[in-house]
């Protein structure tokens, strides 16, 4: 008699889990005797890494409270997971995981299905490395739970609370990296006192247009947020006597002082376990598995270490979020078990905000930009056009710009971004599903959707912008010569 189905998962966050416990699930539907063991580098499991910036702020009271699900309770529920258990060798021909545990005691581990969850590692320049290849004191990514609780060591009780040692004006903080963290590391940093100083090598969020990035970028502004754009780090240009930061230097020559920089200039796939036994890897160096999950015989991957069909292009791009973990890791999870489903592909859907005092600004884009719709050769008209989240005279209206792009002729949609006050950016996952349906600039403005004052305005936001374009798409079709 056979015995079970050998399932080794490798990572044990969002993809990794989600792929043990749906495989599980669809083992036990299909009458399948199945065993699943979970090895995890790290101590931690199933935590919201989008909430650490949130955590860092004050607004998270506990570092569990960032945790979906516990180790336990996934013991509980039939997965043999292991912390601390690093997977260091792939042997493909003999079916075989070599992985170091906690003790650095070396095993082996059997398998007929293997799943690769081993998630995405932030970047680190190498201006932020000492002599001897560790982090300058005082610097530090935003990736991990344990990320997070170095910040709150490094940023302290009460820092920024009054003037520090040295540095009349108070404490000073550089964010290196103008994209999702690099905001809400800037809101955070405001929020505990901090005078901040953000520097990006292009436009701040720089996936969305240059005039919609002007909007964001004057907010953080108004807040206080020195902006430096166009810019990079050239190197660090002072220590204390501790070796930690003081200065930072810009390839423009600014001199920025510094008592901590935080480290937002992206992340890499971590994709090297499979890379070295010969599993394909794309242009990012993300894996590329099929839609249903599959890399080789037996082996599937799923999550931020592997690249994605973008819906509009085709194309393979790398776009690291929790909401594309979570499916991908359901999607080959079932398929491994016996099941037969397929993951969609991105659009590229994301939203964050910033938000200090009075000043606040919501960010959301789904789709193509105009470069990425040129790069794909698409003929792309667009439109950004003003309005409010609620009536105008309501008290609580705030200000929305929202941007949509069409394919010229065909009108078929191609991206959206919105930014805007209290309430304005969630109207992007209204786009998301008419981008994901395929349709025209025409049927978004038609969608019934909802009305009343203190939501929207009787032609919302979205569709009015949609109405405009879709306008200007039909003048230009008319217009002699």
């Amino acid at each position: 008699m056979a015995g079970p189905t050998r399932v080794v998962v490798i990572g044990a966050d969002a993809a990794g889990m989600s792929a043990a416990h749906q495989a599980l699930r669809r083992s036990r539907a299909l009458g399948r005797d199945l065993e699943v063991t979970v090895l995890e580098s790290s101590g931690h499991t199933s935590y919201s890494a989008c909430g650490i910036p949130y955590w860092i702020a004050g607004d998270v009271d506990d570092q569990q409270d960032l945790v979906a699900r516990s180790a336990g309770r996934h013991r509980e529920m039939g997965v043999d997971l292991r912390l601390e258990a690093a997977a260091t060798r792939l042997d493909l021909t003999r079916r075989v995981v070599h992985y170091r545990d906690g003790q650095h005691a070396y095993g082996q581990l059997p398998f007929d299905e293997l799943v690769l969850a081993t998630g995405a590692r932030a970047v680190i320049p190498d201006w932020a490395r000492d002599a001897r290849g560790g982090l300058i004191g005082g610097m530090h990514p935003v990736k991990n739970l344990d990320d997070g609780a170095t910040w709150l060591g490094l940023l302290g009780a009460g820092l920024g609370d009054g003037e520090a040692e040295g540095r009349p004006d108070g404490r000073r903080a550089v964010v290196v990296g103008g994209g999702y963290i690099g905001i809400e590391m800037a809101e955070a940093l405001v929020r505990r006192g901090l005078r901040t100083t953000l520097i990006t090598r292009s436009e701040v969020m720089s996936s969305f247009d240059p005039d919609m990035s002007a909007r964001i970028s004057a907010v953080l502004t108004k807040a206080g947020v020195e902006m430096i754009t166009h810019s990079q780090v050239a190197s660090v240009g002072a220590t204390d006597d501790g070796g930690r930061v003081r200065e930072i230097v810009t390839t423009g020559g600014q001199v920025c002082p510094a008592d901590v920089v935080v480290l937002g200039v992206g992340v890499t796939p971590a994709s090297e376990l499979g890379a070295a036994a010969g599993l394909p890897v794309g242009r990012s160096g993300g894996y590329t598995p099929d839609a249903r999950g599959q890399l080789a015989d037996g082996v599937w991957a799923a999550g931020d270490c592997c690249e994605a069909i973008h819906r509009i292009t085709g194309e393979h791009v790398f776009v690291p979020l929790g909401t594309h973990a979570n499916k991908q890791g359901r999607t080959a999870g079932d398929n491994l078990a016996g099941g037969d489903v397929r993951f969609g592909g991105v659009l590229g859907t994301a939203i964050t905000r910033f938000a200090a005092g009075e000043h606040e600004v919501e960010i959301a884009r789904t789709g193509l930009s105009t470069a990425e719709a040129a790069a794909a050769g698409l003929a792309a008209g667009s439109l950004v056009t003003g309005g409010t989240t609620t009536a105008g005279y309501l008290r609580d209206a705030a200000p929305i710009a929202t941007k949509i792009l069409a394919e010229r002729g065909t009108r078929r949609l191609l991206g959206v971004q919105i930014v805007g006050g209290s309430g304005a950016a969630k109207r992007i996952d209204t786009a998301a599903a008419a981008l994901w349906g395929a349709m025209t600039v025409d049927d978004l403005a038609g969608m019934d959707l909802s009305y009343a004052p203190p939501f929207a305005t009787v032609w919302d936001a979205l569709q009015l912008a949609a109405r405009r374009l879709a306008d200007r798409l039909e003048s230009d079709a008319v217009r002699p010569g």
